[in-house]
């Protein structure tokens, strides 16, 4: 399909808020209120955590009702007027949808087998589908009524942010029209512990950037986009950069040799050069061999005078599957807002080095 692909419509909700008004609103006042204590999900420990704030809706079929799917509800309850309006532009057999995510609901699984060790039974609320990776896609296609293909993306922290690739793939390939897009991942214990194993976690709230970082916070968040292909007007997707430099596990290359490959990638799909960039949210987890790495890419990409970069991570927590596609959503925001000229480029850099960095521009019409 000819055109260029625009992001028409969002609905996020993290732990700076419930909505988009909210969102930006916190973000101008870097405000952290939303990374609460926990105690008990990792033995021992206190924890800081990004939650979305309120109760989230209830979803009233068992099989589905998982915290990643009720944030899901959220984001859709939040945009109802727009999804009937893109869907009736469209049609449903002609809308894909392609998600981000890496938790699914495996805090459920997780509390289920719990109960039949303690119990010697299977609890009813069991079901494969907790830990099936594709289940968030699946609930969606099911909410929505949407017809086309729906699948997910389990890339660990870059797994939204490749979405977006994805995506605009489908529809290049006339596999489908438009699409659905981003990323979701909930509260999940065996997460929170999995990093408390590496000595990953934060003894408080992450500081990004900063000497004496000493990890991450974990968080929670949905992001949806509709993606759109079209001549001119809005936040457009200008391009994407995925790399694979399988450094390692779970350490990143110290040199940041993906990351640059993957920012470079990115501005070259967009036809954009570095100078052009206002805007750079940071993959920037706080952990020392992450920000140590990726501030020597961001500094050969961009040169050692380049300051238009943050990470957003001690507001929002380490949204793990979700985060690429909840700080993509920061720079459509911010830029849609104006807070950011021209272009954006968002940074995701997982465990085996996956690396995807998202480059966004406001085009007026």
């Amino acid at each position: 399909m000819s055109g260029r692909f625009y992001l028409t419509n969002l609905s996020c909700a993290c732990a700076l808020g419930r909505n988009n008004d909210d969102i930006l609103a916190n973000v101008r006042l870097r405000s952290s209120a939303g990374m609460v204590p926990l105690d008990g999900d990792v033995p021992g420990r206190r924890i800081l955590f990004g939650m979305v704030p309120g109760e989230l809706p209830a979803e009233s079929e068992p099989e589905f009702d998982m915290r990643t799917n009720r944030l899901l509800l959220l984001a859709v309850q939040n945009m109802q007027t727009e999804l009937a309006s893109f869907l009736e532009r469209h049609g449903a057999d002609r809308v894909a949808i392609v998600l981000g995510a890496s938790n699914t609901g495996i805090d459920e699984a997780q509390r289920n087998v719990d109960r039949w060790l303690e119990e010697g039974t299977k609890p009813a609320e069991m079901f494969f589908s907790q830990i099936e990776l594709g289940t968030p896609a699946d609930y969606l296609k099911r909410l929505l009524g949407i017809k086309g293909p729906a699948y997910v993306v389990s890339t660990a922290c870059s797994s939204s942010a490749k979405a977006f690739a994805a995506a605009r793939r489908l529809i290049e390939a006339g596999v489908a029209d438009a699409a659905v897009v981003g990323g979701v991942d909930g509260r999940c214990r065996f997460a929170m512990n999995g990093f408390h194993a590496l000595g990953a976690l934060s003894q408080g709230l992450c500081r990004p950037l900063a000497p004496d970082r000493d990890g991450i916070n974990l968080g929670e968040g949905v992001a949806l986009f509709t993606m759109e292909c079209g001549e001119s007007g809005g936040i457009r997707f200008a391009g994407a950069g995925e790399t694979s430099d399988a450094y390692h596990a779970t350490a990143p290359d110290p040199e940041g040799r993906g990351a640059e490959a993957a920012m470079r990638a990115a501005l070259a799909d967009a036809g954009l050069a570095p100078s052009d960039v206002g805007y750079v949210n940071l993959h920037g987890t706080g952990t020392q061999a992450n920000d140590a790495m990726e501030m020597k890419a961001v500094r050969r990409v961009f040169g050692e005078d380049f300051t238009a970069y943050e990470s957003t991570k001690a507001l929002t927590g380490h949204c793990l599957g979700a985060a690429g596609a909840v700080e993509a959503a920061i720079c459509w925001l911010k830029l849609r807002a104006g807070d950011v000229v021209g272009v954006a480029l968002s940074n995701s850099f997982a465990f085996g080095g996956s690396n995807a960095s998202v480059a966004l521009v406001r085009e007026d019409a």
